[in-house]
Order: structure tokens, then C-alpha cells, then sequence
């Protein structure tokens, strides 16, 4: 355990009072907030981050619907790292933040005067860099996801439909994701005889194509079938207080859940997904919930705590280079595709996009996907003229610089001529700069350095820590995409010389501010030439 100056950090001993999941002392840490900025491991949170006057959250069988990490960053170099969930608390007034954790499990140390310093001594200490990096298609290409074009109806013609749509109308082959209700049943994982007649040969015809495809998984069963009957006899099914098989409600229904610290069920479930793979040549998965509120006072084979149910599941796709993930614990530097939560049709949502995804990079997360461009909420879409078509094309120019970029709804189908020609002019400046980004992936598998950086994170100390709608593309480029319908921008320019790339190649002095009026085809932003 490694501690610093006593001005820092002052410490309490008490008892928390047993949950029956976290029965265990307790350390109270109270934390500087009046002089330094902090961020935490609740990516959900990203757009609250650093903490600000008022903010509360329990990491204990919650992770905000996203990944999460027992981890916190100052801006002066300090971290504190915790083996096990904590509580975080800052109340309104209050200069300082209150951290509960159990007591055997925090590490506090003083690695540096940076935010950068604090991560990277975190990254090679506590989730070091494990030298791979999910399949380089994932990144190179656009992905594509069926959900909101589709839904719950997955269907073999509609997927084809779907996928020579995107050749059609020019966009490039990539990984195209099947999403939910694509199999017979929960749990029961294989094409949905009716809507799939000839399934290999759909995939077959989709490689042709020049697609990679995923299929959408989960770790729950219907109670009400053959294979969950098999499963409950088997003791392959977390349980309740009682000893029976637990029923989990989730967004979906009403399901047994899996539990994978019984080896045998873990080997059930992967012979399921290798035997997919095999059978139709499937090239990888989607891995939806593992949320650790699902096995909230659970019973399992062996004892395990929500979050470790979470970590067990998420540890599946190592196994799986093509794959993707939305809820995590403690998987930081992993080969693992890292996805946003679902975000809403709005401007409120695409403006939590950019600080959401910059604290994936600082947790670990480098690998991230920032949800479906334009949102994942399927609502906004059952009615097209609901839809904001210049909320598109922003989010789409988001999603341009950063690692990965998922389309799902028909970008053909929901735009007129002038807004679908600026989403495929950021297809464009994307793959224009795409060996840049898949240098920066690979790079993050030895060096743990996320894709894309705050602003504090490569220039500490100049006032730059509150900046949620800009980034860093690596340490040369700074992206600055609008975010708000009014299509203005402020565009911070630290020192040095930058060319602008939206105007004409023009060299722009820092540090400077910049106020834009950007057309609605265009992305602002920057490279540095010393």
C-alpha cells in the first residue's frame, strides 16, 4: 500500500453494515477537491467528470449500465486503486469527496504531477497492457448493427437487404452485427428456423460481400424450455436464497442466468459459441448485459461477489477477437471491444459521446465504441419524421476520429441528398486517417496510452481539465466536432503551431480560442506541426 503527504488524504476506520454482499470493513478517504480534479471509474459518468460540487455513486453491484473500474485519477498526479467496489460521495459545498472502501483492498499512491502520470503508473501496476488488441477489422472498417433496422425482427432477407443497401449506396463492407432475437430462444443458440431458412449460406453470401459478422449473445435461458430444464438439473444456473434457480428480470423478460464460476457451465456456454462459429462460420460476438445487478443476492456454485459475476463474463470474450462488450469490471487492458451504453436520440446524449468515451481511454478502456450513430434508444426511430437529420450527421462525425464507428440505422433511408453526402464524407475523412488510428490501437496493447486523449492528459496545467467536447487523436491531431444543433463551435488550441484542416490548410498559432460557425459536412480539426 503506498501513501502520501497527510494534506491529501485523511482516514477514518469504521464498519459498514453487512449487505449481505459486502460484509466488511470499511476505510472512509476523503479526498482534496478543493486544489486538484478527479475523475472516477464510472464511465456512464464520464460527461460528470472531474467531480464536480455534487455527486454520489456506489460501484457495488452497479456499474451504471457500462464499464466500470475501481479506480481514481487526480489532475496532480495522485490515484487511488481499490480491488473491490467502493462508494464515492461529494456534496454541494463540501471541498472535499468522501470515498468508502474496504479496507484491505486500496492502494493510494503519488506516481507524478499529471493526470497522465497517475494513468499510466495505474496501467503498468494494476491492469497492465496484455499485448492485443480486438481483430484489427473492428477498427478499419465501419461496423454495422441491425438492431434499430431490424429490431426483433431478425431475419435472413432483411439482413441481405440490409447489407447490399450499404454497398449500394457506398459505403464500405465492414463487420455487420446480428442483433437480438436472431436464435430460437434464450439460451437456445441456433438461427430461428422460420425467419433463417439457409443461415451458412446468408453468411456465406455476407463474406462474399466483404463483411465480417457477429452475432448478439447473452448469458441468460427461458426458464421455460428444454435446454433451461437441462441447465437447472445440471446446477449450471445461479439460484436464489431458497436453492432454486433464480428468475432475473431484465429489459427483455424474465430469465435463468448462467453462472459462470461453476466450470461446467462455463464450458456449456462456449461449446455453444464455438459450435456457432464452426457450424456457420460465424467470425465473432456481441456479448450484451453481465450487469452485476443481475446476481444481486444471488447464490452461485462458488462464492462470488455481483462485480466478479460481471469480470467472469466479460473474461469470455478473450477467447474471441471479434467481440463486443457494453458492461465490464476490472478489465482494463484487455483485448476487448468496449461499447458506450445506448444513447437516446438527442443532443443531450451526443454531448456526453465525447467525455464518455475519453474516460473509457484513462480507465483502461482503449478499444471503445461510442454506441450506434445517431442513438441505440429504438423509440426514436419507429417514426422518421421524428428523426434529426443534422443529429446524424454530428454524431456520425463524432464517431470519425474515434476507434470505432457503428452505423445500425440505414443512413440512406433516414436522410435527404445534402445530410447523407456529409455522413459519407465522415466515412471518408475517417478512412483517410485510418492508419493513424490503427497505429494508435496497436500501440495501447504495449503502452496502455488510450486512442483518444483529453486535452489535460497531453497539456497538464493550462486550464484545460473541463473540456468534454474535444479531443485528442494520439498527441498530433485535436478533433473539435459540434455537438449542439446550433452548429457553432469553441475550439480550444493549446501551443504550438496547427493546421487547420477545415480551412484550407491554414496554420492557426496557440494557445488560442477559436469560435466557428461550422457548415453541417464539415469536422473541425487540427494537426500539429511543432
Amino acid at each position: 500500500m503506498h501513501y502520501y503527504r497527510k494534506s491529501a488524504f485523511a482516514l477514518v476506520l469504521f464498519v459498514l453494515m453487512a449487505d449481505g454482499v459486502y460484509p466488511q470493513k470499511e476505510k472512509k478517504v476523503l479526498l482534496n477537491a478543493r486544489n486538484e480534479k478527479w475523475w472516477v471509474g464510472i464511465i456512464q459518468h464520464g460527461y460528470l467528470m472531474p467531480i464536480k460540487a455534487t455527486y454520489h455513486a456506489d460501484t457495488r453491484a452497479n456499474c451504471y449500465g457500462n464499464q466500470a473500474q475501481p479506480l481514481l485519477l487526480s489532475d496532480q498526479g495522485r490515484l487511488i486503486w481499490c480491488e473491490n467496489p467502493f462508494s464515492i460521495t461529494c456534496k454541494k459545498g463540501c471541498k472535499t469527496i468522501r470515498l468508502n472502501v474496504p479496507s484491505k483492498s486500496i492502494h493510494m499512491v503519488l506516481a507524478g504531477a499529471t493526470l497522465r502520470d497517475a494513468y499510466l503508473y495505474a496501467s503498468s501496476h494494476y491492469f497492465p497492457p496484455s499485448g492485443r488488441q480486438p481483430d484489427e477489422a473492428l477498427f478499419r472498417f465501419p461496423q454495422y448493427n441491425t438492431w434499430i433496422e431490424l429490431q426483433y425482427n431478425q431475419n435472413e432477407n432483411d439482413i441481405l437487404h440490409y447489407a447490399k443497401g450499404i454497398l449500394h449506396n457506398g459505403f464500405p463492407a465492414g463487420v455487420l452485427i446480428i442483433d437480438d432475437n436472431w436464435q430460437e430462444d434464450y439460451g437456445i443458440w441456433e438461427f430461428h428456423p422460420t425467419r433463417f431458412k439457409q443461415p451458412k449460406a446468408m453468411i456465406d453470401s455476407l463474406h462474399a460481400m466483404g463483411f465480417r459478422v457477429m452475432l448478439w449473445i447473452c448469458p441468460f435461458v427461458s426458464p421455460d424450455s428444454e435446454t433451461g430444464r437441462e441447465l437447472a438439473e445440471k446446477d449450471f444456473l445461479i439460484k436464489d436464497q431458497l436453492g432454486n434457480p433464480k428468475i432475473i428480470r431484465w429489459w427483455n423478460g424474465a430469465s435463468y442466468l448462467l453462472d459462470f464460476t461453476n466450470p461446467g457451465a462455463l464450458e456449456w456456454f462456449k461449446h455453444q459459441l464455438n459450435w456457432i462459429k464452426t457450424n456457420y462460420s460465424v467470425d465473432g460476438f456481441k456479448f450484451d448485459a453481465g450487469d452485476p445487478e443481475f446476481y444481486y443476492d444471488a447464490v452461485s456454485f462458488s462464492k462470488a461477489t455481483p462485480n466478479e459475476h460481471c469480470e467472469l463474463y466479460a473474461s469470455l470474450g478473450l477467447d474471441y477477437p471479434f467481440n463486443e462488450f457494453r458492461a465490464t469490471w476490472k478489465m482494463g487492458g484487455q483485448p476487448l471491444g468496449q461499447r458506450l451504453r445506448d444513447k437516446r436520440h438527442s443532443w443531450d446524449d451526443l454531448q456526453q459521446l465525447i467525455p464518455n468515451s475519453l474516460l473509457q481511454g484513462i480507465m483502461g478502456y482503449p478499444f471503445s465504441c461510442p454506441d450506434l450513430i445517431g442513438g441505440g434508444e429504438i423509440e426514436s426511430f419507429l417514426q422518421i419524421d421524428s428523426i434529426d437529420q443534422n443529429l446524424i450527421v454530428r454524431s456520425a462525425q463524432c464517431h470519425a476520429f474515434m476507434p470505432m464507428m457503428q452505423f445500425s440505422a440505414a443512413p440512406w433511408k433516414i436522410l435527404d441528398s445534402i445530410h447523407l453526402q456529409a455522413v459519407k464524407k465522415a466515412v471518408a475523412l475517417r478512412m483517410t486517417y485510418i492508419s493513424e488510428i490503427l497505429e494508435l490501437v496497436k500501440e495501447s496493447t504495449v503502452t496502455g496510452e488510450p486512442v483518444i486523449r483529453m486535452m489535460e492528459y497531453e497539456f497538464p496545467h493550462m486550464g484545460y481539465s473541463c473540456i468534454k467536447d474535444q479531443f485528442m487523436l494520439g498527441r498530433r491531431i485535436i478533433v473539435a466536432p459540434v455537438t449542439n444543433p446550433t452548429g457553432k463551435k469553441e475550439i480550444y488550441l493549446p501551443p504550438g503551431l496547427w493546421r487547420d484542416m477545415m480551412h484550407g490548410n491554414d496554420s492557426v498559432a496557440g494557445p488560442c480560442i477559436l469560435h466557428r460557425n461550422v457548415p453541417i459536412d464539415e469536422i473541425p480539426f487540427f494537426v500539429k506541426i511543432y
